[in-house]
């Protein structure tokens, strides 16, 4: 039994230190991800989760330059560039509001550029663009635990807050507005949501691949569930798991080929995401009895559905 449990789990992985961070921060990264990714597929802002993830990278860059905490400079770069977007993006369709993203995502990723140039030529900070870009959850300093804790508890309230008001909103805006709910407002906060997210994801698995928590999980929930609360909780729970096992394989990892040097969890995260949502696709989605827009994808009018179930019950 001892044996089988060094081949699953090697040894040291349950007293080392900063295995015990990875996995706090870790979940509590993938929880605050799956929830609020549930509102960004129903939502169709998949792009600006991604662009928000280089938005961050700018400003963790910039951390480095300075020696201060990369979490500081994903937030802080994060909300402006985001708080842009979202005020160009006001009054246009979908399509014009990925125009605006796009174009402010080109320019903050030239200026990503340039600091990261900065970091590696004008500091001697080591490892600052593989720390940003990829991450390196072992490596977080402990102090930060505290403060991820308390973020992830206010991007949940606030989202708890919201949930009704962005639910309608998200499904359809004119209907919310005739309610007399804020939906500018709404959209702004969410965004605020959306960005604390996406920059602790940034710190699990980078700023390149920080989307995989926020897409992945909730794309798979929504496709196994109508109801929008069963499906955040779904998404949260893929998330962690997807998250505990990426831990449990990277920290294994240092006893495969190369030895010594172990594989990144960004790796392991990311292809386990991806395995639970080709799994999910062949579990056939009930149709939907309701009548479709042309307007509306498919998966907005089963969330939809959901939330006319929810609403009535």
């Amino acid at each position: 039994m001892t044996k089988l449990l060094h081949v699953l789990f090697a040894p040291g992985l349950f007293t080392d230190a900063s295995v015990a961070n990875a996995v706090l921060i870790g979940t509590v990264v993938a929880i605050i991800s799956g929830v609020v990714g549930v509102f960004v597929v129903i939502r169709g802002q998949s792009y600006l989760g991604h662009a928000l993830g280089d938005f961050g990278a700018t400003g963790a860059s910039v951390s480095f330059l300075f020696g201060l905490a990369p979490l500081w400079g994903f937030l802080g770069s994060g909300v402006i560039a985001g708080a842009g977007v979202d005020v160009l993006g006001q009054g246009h369709r979908r399509r014009g509001r990925d125009v605006t993203t796009g174009v402010i995502h080109a320019f903050v990723m030239g200026l990503s550029a340039l600091f990261l140039y900065f970091d590696t030529t004008h500091t001697s900070t080591t490892g600052a663009p593989m720390t940003i870009l990829f991450g390196s959850i072992f490596l977080i300093d402990p102090k930060l635990v505290p403060t991820t804790v308390i973020l992830g508890v206010l991007t949940l309230v606030l989202l708890l807050v919201l949930y009704r008001p962005l639910l309608l909103s998200s499904l359809d805006a004119d209907l919310a507005k005739a309610r007399g709910i804020p939906v500018r407002w709404v959209s702004f906060l969410f965004m605020c949501c959306m960005v604390m997210a996406v920059s602790q994801s940034s710190l699990v698995i980078g700023a390149l691949l920080s989307t995989t928590l926020l897409i992945g999980p909730a794309a798979t929930a929504i496709r196994l569930t109508k109801r929008t609360g069963l499906a955040m909780i779904l998404s949260a729970a893929t998330g962690t798991v997807a998250t505990w096992l990426g831990i449990v394989l990277a920290y294994d990892s240092f006893n495969w080929p190369p030895t010594g040097r172990g594989w990144p969890v960004s790796f392991f995260v990311t292809s386990l995401v991806l395995l639970f949502y080709l799994i999910s696709r062949f579990k056939r989605q009930q149709p939907v009895v309701a009548r479709r827009p042309k307007e509306e994808s498919s998966m907005k009018e089963v969330v939809k559905h959901g939330y006319r179930m929810e609403h009535n019950s």
